[in-house]
């Protein structure tokens, strides 16, 4: 998962811990429309801060420059708040996390360039970090007092968000192989697409979620595209969504008013099947029965259950994040950073931030 053109370096002043003073970890995430800090003290959170961007509501989508400039106002106090929060002072942090990639490049240049400011200031290691990597390893952080069951690897993740739709298997921390994803759009985009036609606002996700407990998933039947192996492919669904739609329109101006409910639920449990078939023909051809879910589509409530009714028809033991852990969050970052630290998988400062990269 690390970055193979990229050199790295250990600061000969790091000992990873081995002195037994604690490892603390300040993780930043801001690749998108969310700032987020964390802390993390020999593996356990102490705080999690995320100020999120109500401006892109009125455009139906995130706008790059708009976000760009939010994070630049709110990644000074979301850090500050996040290190008072975890009564942490920054001598005490022995590295900076941050997501280096994939993402909005004017979000990422806000986070990368804090991180290298401040971790130069305190004289202290950076650690970039994926952004998919993080979402993954979501299923790691351990917050103080709770007990949270952990994956073993390996292990699969079906990683579901706005922008990607993939099956990993997990084999370490640092050691993922991506076996299906997406060869158009992703699952999240499919729906909020979706949702953006039927005039029901942004972001679509939770809209669908909402509608789609009170609707009839059966009602309306979508395409559904057969692509080899373990890929997924959502266009052809988004697409006959969109004519379906039209036709009905054409008879009822209202259609959409009338139906939502059924039309919301019928989508999310196409979107949800299709995820559902690959990942099951990938388990079983794998013979893995431990299964965990990532990214922001893991919030939504249909897919959660197929991951419990899946544990009881097949026997899977399988690993549903926290809510607060299936969107963009520095968390993520921090438990990332903590592993590669331990690893003393460090990166240079001069280390560019990027938009896109595989796992």
């Amino acid at each position: 998962m690390s970055d193979k053109e990229t050199s790295r370096q250990t600061p000969p002043s790091v000992d990873g811990g081995a002195d037994g003073k604690p490892v603390v970890i300040l993780g930043i995430e801001s690749s998108c429309d969310d700032t987020s800090a964390a802390v993390i003290r020999d593996g356990v959170l102490l705080s999690n801060v995320t100020a999120s961007q109500a401006v892109h509501e009125a455009y139906g989508g995130v706008v790059p420059e708009l976000a760009s400039r939010a994070h630049q106002q709110n990644i000074v106090p979301v850090v500050d708040q996040a290190l008072k929060r975890a009564g942490v002072a920054r001598e005490e942090l022995s590295a900076i996390a941050f997501t280096r990639g994939p993402g909005l490049m004017g979000s990422l240049l806000v986070g990368v360039s804090f991180a290298k400011g401040m971790a130069a200031a305190l004289g202290i290691p950076m650690i970039d970090v994926n952004h998919l990597q993080g979402h993954v390893l979501a299923h790691f952080i351990r917050e103080k007092e709770q007990v949270q069951q952990q994956p073993p690897f390996p292990f699969l993740c079906l990683l579901v968000s706005g922008g990607n739709s993939q099956i990993v298997l997990v084999r370490a921390y640092n050691d993922m192989e991506i076996i299906g994803q997406t060869i158009d759009d992703a699952a999240g985009e499919a729906i909020d697409k979706c949702s953006k036609v039927m005039g029901l606002g942004y972001p679509g996700g939770p809209i669908i979620d909402r509608l789609a407990r009170q609707g009839n998933p059966e009602a309306y039947h979508f395409a559904r595209p057969s692509i080899p192996g373990y890929d997924y492919s959502f266009s052809g669904l988004k697409t006959s969504f969109l004519y379906s739609l039209r036709d009905w329109l054409l008879s009822d101006p209202d259609f959409v008013e009338h139906h939502k409910a059924d039309l919301a639920a019928s989508l999310e449990h196409t979107v949800v099947d299709i995820l559902m078939n690959k990942l099951r023909r990938a388990a079983k051809a794998l013979k893995i029965k431990h299964v965990a879910v990532a990214g922001g589509v893991s919030a939504n409530t249909g897919l959660r259950n197929a991951f419990l009714d899946h544990a009881r028809r097949f026997g899977w033991t399988v690993y549903i994040p926290k809510f607060g852990f299936t969107t963009d969050n520095a968390a993520m970052i921090a438990i990332t950073g903590y592993f590669k630290y331990r690893d003393h998988d460090f990166c240079p400062m001069e280390a560019p931030a990027y938009s896109r990269v595989a796992l």
